[in-house]
């Protein structure tokens, strides 16, 4: 195959055609002026579907104005495409992240592959960079295949290599890569994170995400050794914890001596830590989510958040009432993984109130309308601020007390008060009280 012609990025969309289905790489490659291009050929399309997960910069093809030319198939949200799904301009597809290859083939195939790559190297090959997730399998599904390349693009190791000739036509591009800095830590945040980091022993494997409290974690755990790292996201508190002298992956089944991943997001070392760097390897989802997978390794600590969790132990994590807020993403794939690990502790992380202490996230029973990640049967560990419980093998009676003892305590009685109410109920020696 000849090598591809390098073309404005105008040029390089020309061939989309109405009701054709494209995958647009996100997260911290997201090919910006490829997606923009197709956007100014709206008045030629109609009925294009495109196919993303998380986009941490603008969603211009769900603009109001853009709602008979595109349907965005959103498969995770983030700031840019809540709002246009509320508003019925987009479409959340619920899937577990490490499935969503097969949204890429058979009967829903995609025509177009528009992703962002490294440069060739002096081989012909580019790279995926941070992302493996969705974007590799998309290349080769995609009948067609265009990729701004750009140079700021971290080159990583792994299942991310494609031959330039593979490629349909390129666009040189020299923009910085999205960066994605950690929020705040509350206080709550840290006594969470401190009860987890009491979790972690020597030659653990870990997957944890973004945010202060997985950040805290990090940090509080430098003093381990052996750690491992099979995880979905890898964040900047990683760098930190390596350098420390905490991870060498040496007790790792699955690639032991590799940190290994789905993609990176985070600030700018992050990425020049990641670059041409053999220790870490990025993979697609359907291999690094894949509950089996994850379960070959030993005494994997897997931890996620929630928004929301019933007495039973019901996790919402990805809706605020019939509002999709994220999506299901990995979270269900590591808690089954970590479960089936020898060892392992599935921990969901959550802090007990929320819009300031005014409303409690441990709930009777979750808002209507909200969807349930993580079912009371997967639920092991959940941590917030006041204790940590373990679920597994309670019933729900036990639950609902669990649950109680480690919600603010502002809101303990009148969740006693509605467990009797739902007959979660105990009578003060432990036992079930039956109501009428």
């Amino acid at each position: 195959m000849a090598e591809p012609k390098r073309v404005s990025a105008d040029e390089a969309v020309t061939g989309v055609r109405s009701g054709e289905r494209v995958y647009v790489g996100s997260i911290a490659a997201p090919p910006n002026r490829l997606l923009a291009a197709l956007v100014r050929r709206r008045a030629d399309l109609r009925g294009v579907r495109v196919v993303h997960t998380l986009l941490l910069g603008d969603a211009p093809h769900t603009a109001p104005e853009m709602l008979d030319n595109f349907t965005a198939q959103c498969l995770f949200l983030g700031a840019s495409t809540r709002e246009p799904v509320l508003n019925n301009r987009a479409e959340f597809t619920p899937v577990f992240l490490h499935e969503t290859w097969r949204l890429l083939a058979g009967k829903h195939a995609v025509d177009w592959a528009l992703v962002q790559l490294t440069p060739p190297d002096r081989h012909g090959f580019c790279s995926t960079g941070p992302c493996g997730d969705l974007t590799v399998d998309a290349i080769r599904a995609a009948r067609h295949v265009v990729a701004e390349l750009n140079p700021n693009l971290p080159r990583t190791h792994g299942d991310t290599l494609v031959h330039v000739d593979s490629l349909h036509a390129v666009v040189e591009v020299d923009d910085k890569v999205p960066e994605l800095a950690p929020p705040p830590v509350t206080p709550a945040m840290r006594r969470i994170s401190e009860q987890i980091a009491g979790m972690v022993e020597d030659g653990d494997c870990l997957q944890i995400g973004i945010g202060g409290i997985p950040n805290t974690v990090l940090e509080l755990i430098a003093d381990r050794r052996h750690l491992g790292v099979h995880t979905e996201m890898l964040t900047d508190g990683m760098v930190g914890l390596y350098r420390a002298g905490a991870i060498d992956g040496s007790r790792k089944k699955v690639m032991p001596g590799k940190i290994v991943c789905s993609f990176a997001a985070g600030l700018r070392p992050l990425y020049d830590f990641i670059d041409d760097n053999p220790l870490v390897e990025v993979h697609p989802a359907r291999f690094t989510n894949d509950p089996f997978v994850i379960a070959q390794n030993d005494n994997v600590v897997a931890v996620n958040g929630a928004l929301q969790i019933d007495l039973t132990g019901q996790v919402d994590a990805d809706s605020v009432g019939t509002h999709i807020y994220s999506g299901i993403g990995g979270q269900v794939d590591f808690i089954r993984g970590a479960s089936r690990s020898a060892g392992g502790r599935p921990i969901i992380a959550i802090p007990s109130t929320a819009m300031g202490g005014k409303i409690s996230r441990i709930v009777p029973t979750l808002a209507p309308g909200s969807g349930v990640v993580t079912s009371r049967g997967d639920v092991h560990h959940v941590v917030t601020e006041y204790g940590h419980v373990d679920l597994f093998g309670l019933g729900v009676h036990a639950r609902a007390k669990a649950l109680i003892s480690i919600a603010h305590p502002d809101f303990r009685e009148e969740l006693s008060r509605q467990a009797h109410e739902l007959r979660l109920a105990w009578g003060e020696d432990g036992d079930v009280r039956r109501l009428a």
